[in-house]
């Protein structure tokens, strides 16, 4: 008998426990809701509470953690230990990315945990050196680690090198263990006037096209909704969606106080399947693991927003700083590359000569010591900036991200690769002197009504006989090419692109009422130094970074224009390769830079190394 009193005294008390337990986590909740409300301003904002079903295992890829203002801390005290935010899964790596600061010079590790319930066995947990380090952006760094062993989980911690590994008893759960895929999540977030604009992996929209921005949402949020059953969300619609980019109305309050979006994590999420999709801004979701039965679900619109690792980043508030008492730089250039460090001397010093005054380098990945090279360039006075972009396939987006930057700075911004040179032919016949050709001649069209892209033909050089890389550079190594023009480059006034910021690396899409400009061959060229020593060529095979360009080791679209004609998808050298793609020979531009950039005295060009 006491024992049947003790079991009804229990059950008694469980709703009690359970509906107190939910009334203080309910407290909780909104008063931290009251707080992010009151530091981003008083007016009313389209607000929802939301839950996710969990996508990842990784509980920090939160889209605005409550933690914000403890990193802030450790970020500005570099404590320890290290903290990872978020990690994505490459296909030959693991990138992480971590709050605190990062020196250079720091030996760590990355610690991998065996791929069972409870990782409490000897040898369960192991370290590897980390693949390199470097600063990303305002509020990270990132590191890149090994691909984890056979049975390891991708949730991959960092450690100093030299302290204790110990198994720790790490829970990972069986239904969530999945890093996310560089394939499909929100990458980067950039404000802009009203807007912000969301670069996004994964959507699958039809290339070199505007699509239907209706079905998009936008979601700014407080709160751990990887870890949480509940948390709070404002959402705004899209307002233009091409390719990879989505740009969304910021929420009112936000709109009002932009300083406070800096920082603010972002996503995407499609409402395509839904039928009212104006609600969304004040439905409420759940997490299903909250609703505790199945015949619940239903009387919720689920969705599942992108994985994001995407924070907003104001380009306003760093340019107006540093250009407040200065007028816009007339002529910048922006690039993509990957591993072409040996490159970029002779690229940036020659153009620097035809009048570009800020460079743009987006980072691919590169492992050959390309920080040092853009260090050097500035300690010369080159105004190099170097952007670390860790998203491979990107290259569309990646300018359309440095418009967004360049434009508070720049005029004019030239988007061209490494390899491809300006040359003015008609200044060279008549003996004028080239300098600052390039930033004259788009001066004459700052002021236009009309002309908002100025375009240029390419010229492609093969490797003219050689067999090693010219010590003198592709300008004077270079000088016979094929017969006609291939595709041409653009310099655009960023101002005036269209809001999709649609491009298609060559040219972009420009607003309303504006229109490009094609030059003639007589007044200005790009030597495109495409097809060069086998040794230099062959790494085409192993990266291409456009979003839309099959890699060469792929059998598909072996017809493009992109690949060098003839080559089948592995690197093997054809026979005769240094004679191939000469029809004319071209010295135009390797006789003005003998005559320009050469020291008199020894005969070494401008960016030449001291030959030891």
């Amino acid at each position: 008998m006491d024992s049947e009193q003790r079991r009804k005294r229990k059950r008694s008390y469980r709703p009690y426990s359970r509906a107190q337990y939910l009334s203080v986590r309910s407290l909780i909740l909104w008063l931290s809701f009251l707080v992010f409300l009151l530091f981003l301003s008083t007016d009313r904002l389209p607000i929802r509470t939301v839950s996710f079903k969990p996508v990842l295992g990784v509980s920090t890829l939160s889209l605005l953690s409550s933690n914000s203002i403890h990193d802030s801390i450790n970020n500005r005290f570099h404590l320890w230990p290290l903290r990872v935010e978020e990690r994505v899964l490459f296909p030959d790596h693991v990138l992480l990315m971590v709050s605190n600061k990062i020196k250079q010079t720091d030996a760590l590790d990355c610690v991998y945990y065996k791929e069972v319930l409870n990782a409490s066995v000897e040898g369960d947990v192991r370290a590897q050196p980390v693949i390199s380090i470097d600063e990303y952006d305002e509020f990270r760094w990132i590191a890149r680690c090994p691909l984890p062993p056979s049975n390891y989980s991708a949730t991959i911690d960092l450690r100093r090198r030299g302290d204790a590994v110990a198994a720790r008893g790490r829970t990972l759960p069986r239904d969530n263990q999945t890093v996310p895929s560089w394939e499909r999540m929100a990458y980067a977030a950039v404000l802009d006037g009203n807007t912000t604009v969301v670069f996004v992996k994964g959507l699958n929209l039809r290339p070199h096209r505007v699509s239907d921005h209706s079905f998009f949402r936008c979601q700014f949020g407080l709160g751990n909704w990887e870890k949480e059953e509940e948390g709070f969300a404002l959402v705004t619609e899209a307002v233009a969606t091409a390719q990879e980019v989505v740009r969304c109305l910021l929420p009112r309050s936000i709109r009002k106080n932009p300083e406070k979006a800096q920082g603010i994590r972002v996503t995407v999420f499609n409402d395509r399947v839904q039928g009212n999709r104006k609600a969304m801004t004040s439905v409420r979701i759940r997490n299903h693991r909250s609703l505790g039965q199945r015949r619940n679900r239903r009387m919720y619109r689920d969705y599942v927003p992108m994985p994001s690792v995407a924070r907003i980043y104001n380009p306003r508030a760093r340019s107006y700083e540093q250009r407040r008492n200065q007028n816009k730089y007339e002529l910048c250039a922006c690039t993509m590359l990957w591993n072409q460090a040996s490159s970029l001397r002779e690229w940036i010093m020659y153009h620097a000569w035809l009048g570009v005054e800020r460079w743009f380098i987006y980072d691919n990945n590169s492992d050959d010591g390309i920080q040092e090279v853009t260090e050097e360039l500035n300690q010369q006075d080159y105004n190099v900036s170097r952007h670390n972009w860790p998203w491979i396939k990107t290259q569309e987006a990646g300018f359309s991200h440095c418009a967004l930057r360049a434009r508070n700075e720049c005029r004019w911004v030239g988007f061209f690769d490494v390899d491809e040179f300006f040359y003015f032919p008609h200044d060279h016949r008549h003996g004028l002197l080239g300098q600052n050709s390039l930033r004259s001649l788009v001066a004459n069209f700052s002021s236009s009504e009309t002309i908002a892209e100025i375009r240029t033909s390419c010229h492609s050089f093969g490797p003219s006989g050689l067999s090693l890389h010219p010590l003198q550079g592709v300008t004077v190594g270079y000088t016979c090419r094929l017969q006609s023009p291939e595709r041409h480059k653009s310099i655009v006034r960023p101002d005036l692109l269209n809001t999709t910021l649609l491009n298609v690396v060559h040219h972009f899409r420009l607003r309303e009422g504006y229109r490009y400009l094609n030059l003639p061959e007589s007044t200005a060229i790009i030597n495109h130094y495409k097809y060069q020593v086998w040794e230099t060529f062959r790494a085409k095979f192993f990266r291409r970074v456009a979003t839309y360009v099959v890699d060469w080791q792929e059998n598909q679209n072996t017809g493009s224009k992109d690949r060098a004609p003839g080559l089948g998808t592995e690197a093997i050298e054809p026979p005769n390769w240094r004679l191939q793609f000469c029809e004319v020979w071209d010295t135009g531009l390797r006789d003005l830079v003998l005559a320009n950039f050469a020291d008199p005295a020894t005969g070494s060009l401008l960016w030449e190394r001291p030959r030891l």
